[in-house]
């Protein structure tokens, strides 16, 4: 089956409208420095012409309230939303909330559902996913958070931290060991825990590089759960399915992410390819120096890279689901964000000073492009897993399969008749 990335006309009028949207009523909220009254106020109005467009929540089906247009438009359509930090929550696209809608349904039941994720997608409440912990990172086998069923209640505690959206999240998906004897990707669960439920302890937002204060962000919340007691009936899909579910809410928000580093590292893109032709140094701009061609160049190559190899994840992912892409993801993983980041460095080194000033949105996308290489499991165990799947495909062979002399003895015997009939 031949790759097709094509869009039909109609889809296309949808993205010529959202580049003009993002680029004309996003983008200066960037800059506007308005309220946060006044910013609900002007963000909400943007929320309903979306909605008005049918682009509100694309990542999810119609019958739950999305756009229902698959991963390889859904790329197509991040690819412009990552441009403006603004952007993914105007859309109803916003991490964590967009990977916990997904996972809801997914998993949820149809109480669960109704009760958390309508809400969720229509704007009215906010989520946090709950996973990491101080002494388990990337590994989320190691997890230690217990939840302990007693009659028909979850018992839970635990100490979790980069828990996303903590601090004004009104409700938690934890992701807790309820059998501690079982197979390690069999231990863990889900469960649905309510802001206000006793027990849930706050303690703090972490700062981190790339927070965006203008983006409402105020970090990743560390959060201790000491007897906290939620009703059985909020486990998510069922025991022991915690890390599968956590793996398909990882996989589509890992390929979200390297949707909109496209967006990001473009508009750095751009900005370096105006500066070139702008900036003269020694009696030429900077577009006629080799060195700076060089960065141009490579960082188009990079982009065009990274934009196919994303694309074509998202294509598979339609095709065949997650877990047909597993690979693909993994690979634009860490991709997309060195590529990102690397554009955005080589922007920040054409503009000089600067580059590295508040005058320019070059110094925070850098922040927040260094990030992208760690959330979401950091380059080194997605080029682990990229390797192991490769690898997979391969046998040992004490000679070569390759090794000329060998080959030569092969090909000789093959061919034996017709080496006779020259002789």
């Amino acid at each position: 089956m031949s790759w097709n990335f094509s869009t039909e006309p109609e889809f296309e009028k949808k993205l010529e409208w959202m580049r003009t949207f993002v680029r004309e009523e996003i983008m200066p909220l960037e800059v506007a420095d308005l309220s946060p009254e006044a910013f609900t106020q002007v963000s909400d109005g943007l929320k309903q012409q979306v909605k008005d467009q049918g682009l509100w929540a694309a990542h999810l089906e119609p019958e739950l309230g999305g756009g229902g247009f698959g991963q390889l438009k859904l790329g197509l359509m991040h690819e412009i939303l990552g441009a403006s930090v603004f952007a993914p929550s105007i859309f109803g696209n916003n991490a964590p909330d967009s990977g916990n809608a997904e996972l809801l349904a997914i998993a949820a039941n149809e109480e669960q559902k109704e009760k958390w994720m309508k809400p969720l997608l229509a704007g009215e409440l906010r989520s946090c996913f709950s996973m990491t912990e101080p002494g388990a990172g990337a590994d989320p086998t190691m997890l230690t958070t217990r939840a302990v069923r007693e009659g028909d209640e979850y018992v839970i505690n635990g100490h979790k931290w980069f828990s996303s959206n903590g601090s004004h999240a009104d409700f938690f998906i934890v992701m807790v060991v309820t059998d501690p004897d079982a197979e390690a990707h069999e231990r863990a669960s889900m469960i649905i825990v309510p802001r206000d439920t006793p027990g849930v302890n706050v303690l703090r937002d972490i700062p981190v590089m790339g927070l965006s204060h203008a983006a409402g962000d105020k970090g990743h919340a560390e959060i201790l759960y000491q007897d906290v007691r939620v009703p059985a009936a909020n486990l998510v899909g069922e025991e022991g399915q915690g890390f599968m579910l956590a793996q398909k809410r990882l996989g589509p928000g890992r390929i979200h992410h390297a949707m909109r580093w496209l967006g990001q590292g473009r508009r750095a893109f751009d900005m370096m390819c105006e500066r070139v032709v702008t900036r003269e140094v020694k009696g030429s701009t900077l577009s006629q120096k080799q060195m700076i061609q060089d960065m141009v160049a490579t960082s188009k190559a990079e982009l065009e890279a990274a934009r196919l190899l994303t694309l074509q994840a998202a294509w598979k992912m339609d095709q065949g689901g997650t877990k047909k892409a597993l690979t693909d993801i993994a690979i634009i993983k860490f991709w997309g964000a060195q590529v990102l980041f690397n554009v955005i460095d080589r922007a920040i080194q054409v503009h000089g000073s600067l580059g590295i000033t508040g005058d320019l949105p070059l110094e925070e996308m850098y922040r927040n492009a260094r990030s992208a290489r760690i959330y979401d499991g950091p380059d080194e165990v997605h080029k682990v897993t990229v390797a192991r799947r490769v690898l997979r495909g391969y046998e040992p062979h004490p000679v070569p399969s390759e090794h000329i002399p060998t080959r030569t003895e092969e090909a000789q015997k093959k061919f034996a008749q017709y080496l006779e009939a020259a002789s």
